[in-house]
């Protein structure tokens, strides 16, 4: 029997210890550093049918429906004239088993830890990581040793594992904008079935229904300078007067939505700059620990299992040599898209703005356009 270990108990490290325990060939452990496995409150992820499918392999199906919620449309509005440019037909991407889905992080992580229970071991802080023979030896901050066959880390977009074997040289990069986000429990100027996405001079903001009961994610990125000492100073986000400041340049069109926002968090955006390989093929990363994307074509979530079921199946198949190959291409793909996107959204020339609308009205009803940005991602 392999023994793996799995450093990050995130969605992409649950959702891959999940598809290991129904094989027996594998024994299994999860390490999280922090003291449990619990996630703030209704921060809401979308999950597209590309992920959704291979949820379903473990139950998702099943899920409470009142917990997750489809939409059919994507609505596209100009913020400064509050005017629907166009809206684009996510459901057209669906199958009758596999539906474009919105839910609370949350809640989709208690569902993947429901049946991994003592398999999740918590306050565990990597602090070292040798490779010895053909086994890969484990220390944690609390002196506990583990040895295993294939290491799999998924502990986030700042990985400790990773600068570990990197040597700190595998660090990623502030992205320039700042994302808020929070709740919003009921409004009547908001859409109750459909993602609703607001385009602005340098910022957008995006409004989407977690559940059935009206329940709503807010998430906005904007635009924003920060110094190297601010970048690293991560007390700043909670500092009343830096928060202030944020909240006090952001656009009068878009304060209607605060007033209404609970739990409102400010934080920096990092984004992975390079890809890193290592050279011994059992230790491999997935999620934001692989490569973390800009967040503005919201595959986040939905990557990190695709990546998650992908190494799964290498390493039951002995083929994890192709695992990091193939997930680069397409990581690529979605990056690029990722990058556009938040280009697209954050025009502030009248002039471009009004090209990219009318292009947006044109391209959200072109079928054979959708098939080819969408389709070979969400399929």
């Amino acid at each position: 029997m392999k023994k793996v270990a799995i450093i990050g108990a995130g969605i992409s490290g649950l959702f891959i210890a999940n598809l290991f325990k129904k094989n027996l060939n594998y024994q299994i452990t999860v390490y999280e550093k922090n003291s449990s496995t619990d996630t703030e409150g209704g921060y809401g992820i979308q999950l597209s049918v590309n992920s959704v499918k291979l949820l379903n392999q473990i139950g998702f199906d099943k899920f409470q429906n009142d917990k997750k919620f489809n939409p059919d449309k994507i609505n596209f509005y100009s913020i400064k004239s509050s005017n629907k440019i166009c809206d684009l037909n996510i459901s057209d991407f669906n199958s009758e088993d596999c539906k474009y889905t919105t839910l609370r992080r949350s809640d989709l992580v208690n569902f993947l830890k429901t049946d991994l229970g003592s398999l999740i071991k918590t306050n565990h802080s990597i602090s070292k990581i040798d490779q010895e023979n053909q086994k890969i030896k484990l220390t944690f901050q609390n002196n506990e040793n583990f040895e295993c066959d294939y290491l799999i880390i998924s502990d986030g977009v700042f990985s400790k594992s990773k600068n570990l074997i990197s040597n700190n040289k595998a660090q990623p990069k502030y992205n320039n904008t700042l994302a808020l986000r929070g709740m919003i429990t009921s409004s009547s100027k908001i859409d109750r079935k459909n993602i609703s996405l607001f385009l602005g001079p340098n910022f957008h903001y995006v409004i989407y229904p977690v559940s059935p009961t009206g329940d709503f994610n807010f998430i906005a990125i904007m635009k924003y300078n920060l110094s190297i000492n601010e970048q690293k100073n991560y007390s700043l986000f909670s500092d009343e007067n830096f928060v202030k400041g944020i909240l006090d340049n952001i656009p009068s069109e878009m304060k209607e939505f605060l007033n209404e926002v609970k739990e409102l968090k400010i934080f920096p955006v990092f984004v992975s700059d390079d890809f890193f390989k290592t050279k011994n093929n059992n230790i491999q990363f997935i999620g934001d620990a692989f490569f973390a994307f800009p967040p503005s074509f919201a595959q986040g979530a939905s990557q990190s299992i695709e990546g998650a079921y992908e190494l799964f199946k290498n390493i039951e198949n002995n083929t994890e040599k192709d695992f990091y190959k193939n997930r680069v291409n397409k990581t690529k793909k979605i990056n690029i898209r990722s990058k556009f996107n938040q280009f697209a959204f954050h025009l502030s020339n009248p002039l471009t703005k009004n090209i990219r609308n009318i292009f947006l009205k044109r391209l959200t009803k072109n079928k054979k356009f959708l098939e080819s940005y969408l389709g070979k991602i969400y399929r």
